[in-house]
């Protein structure tokens, strides 16, 4: 068993090192079983076909994942506007250390956008379908949006998060803002660009946006109306 656990590790250690320098699309299943050490019928045994594969990579990334947010609710002493604020730097080095398992989840979440629908479903590849590591991911991918709700309800009951907001809409926006972030990484950091943004303040300047929302030190503020006379 432990021979067979160490196979589809080497598989996906190697299916990730593949897709890392030549991209999903170039990499075939000879090419993982080449770089595994192993026959390409034993890769085939271990993950039916490429859909297969990279749907088991996209669990472990979720599972990766899941323990950045676990190491962030097991810090003692900390304030829910502390934690999701950890939690936020901890989001970005992850898409920065692992960009294949980041690419993987947010393909997942553009997938699963896709299966909610009866009319979209269609167009998700069959093979993602019938891949058992997908149904697997179906049931655990909301685990780290669970974890973020609570460090939200933790800030709401201790007073560093303003108590009106709504901890799932709060945080699914959060996880919105930091997807964002990351997408927004190549326009802010373009030379050329006529927008004045620097990167060095990039990421603490997001950062600093998400605690004045989530403190409500963000205040709309009316125009004052200016009485003037007619005569």
């Amino acid at each position: 068993m432990a021979g067979e656990k160490n196979k589809e590790k080497l598989i996906l250690d190697s299916a990730v090192a593949l897709f890392t320098t030549k991209g999903y699309t170039a990499t075939r299943m000879e090419d993982v079983a080449k770089k595994a050490g192993i026959s390409k019928g034993l890769t085939y045994f271990y993950y039916k076909n490429k859909e297969d594969l990279f749907m088991a990579l996209t669990k472990k990334a979720f599972d990766q994942f899941r323990e950045e947010f676990r190491e962030v609710l097991r810090t003692k002493g900390k304030n829910g506007m502390e934690m999701i604020t950890d939690l936020a730097e901890k989001v970005i080095l992850f898409s920065k250390n692992y960009p294949v398992y980041y690419e993987a989840i947010l393909n997942f979440l553009d997938v699963l956008k896709k299966y909610n629908h009866a009319s979209l479903r269609k167009e998700i590849d069959p093979l993602i379908l019938d891949s058992i590591h997908f149904h697997k991911l179906l049931e655990v991918h909301h685990e780290p949006v669970r974890m973020g709700v609570q460090m939200i309800s933790q800030g709401i009951k201790d007073g560093s998060i303003r108590p009106e907001l709504q901890p799932e809409i709060t945080f699914y926006m959060i996880w919105g803002m930091l997807i964002g972030y990351e997408k927004m990484v190549g326009p802010v950091e373009y030379e050329g660009k006529e927008t004045k943004v620097s990167p060095d303040a990039w990421k603490p300047g997001c950062i600093r946006l998400m605690q004045d929302m989530l403190r409500g030190t963000i205040q709309a503020t009316k125009p004052q109306v200016v009485q003037a006379s007619l005569f």
